[in-house]
């Protein structure tokens, strides 16, 4: 960091240095945006992620017929008639109150004390505006075991390219 010296004065510390303009021109570089960026998106799928109870998509799909959780979509119908888990039920879209009221429906019908799995997958983790709702919305309902299934990426690259099965609507 370069420094000047200057006259002795009050509040006198002895060095000048570059100031909040140079600091700026350093976050600019190439190199710098890049990792700003990384890092930022890092904190952010964390802090996401880490108020969510999370279910991996390989451990779902080799749960056993009889204990495999209610799984419940909370995305868009559009993406839930292409095609979905087998078993699970479209429950709205969690980003719409009239999709929370689906879900609440569909909810209504299970046990409190039911394993629920919640997903979406219709974008990456830090901008799905379905999961987080839904979950809100299932715990305020009293359900205390609810997962969501982690699906970093979207339910495409996450699920049907991993060859776990699916059902067309």
């Amino acid at each position: 960091m370069a420094a000047q010296y200057f006259k002795v004065g009050r509040g006198f510390t002895g060095v000048k240095h570059k100031g909040i303009g140079a600091a700026r021109r350093e976050l600019k570089s190439p190199v710098m945006k890049p990792a700003i960026f990384l890092l930022i998106a890092a904190v952010a799928i964390g802090a996401f992620a880490a108020d969510l109870a999370l279910i991996q998509p390989k451990e779902l799909a080799a749960m056993p017929a009889d204990q495999t959780p209610a799984l419940l979509y909370v995305g868009p119908n559009v993406l839930y008639r292409s095609k979905h888990i087998p078993g699970s039920v479209f429950a709205g879209p969690g980003n719409t109150a009239a999709g929370i009221e689906l879900l609440k429906a569909a909810a209504n019908k299970l046990p409190r004390t039911r394993e629920i799995v919640i997903y979406c997958g219709c974008c990456p983790w830090d901008r799905c505006p379905n999961i987080k709702p839904a979950m809100e919305a299932l715990r305020a309902m009293g359900f205390s075991k609810v997962k969501a299934l982690n699906l970093p990426t979207g339910f495409k690259v996450d699920w049907i390219d991993q060859g776990l099965p699916v059902e067309p609507r």
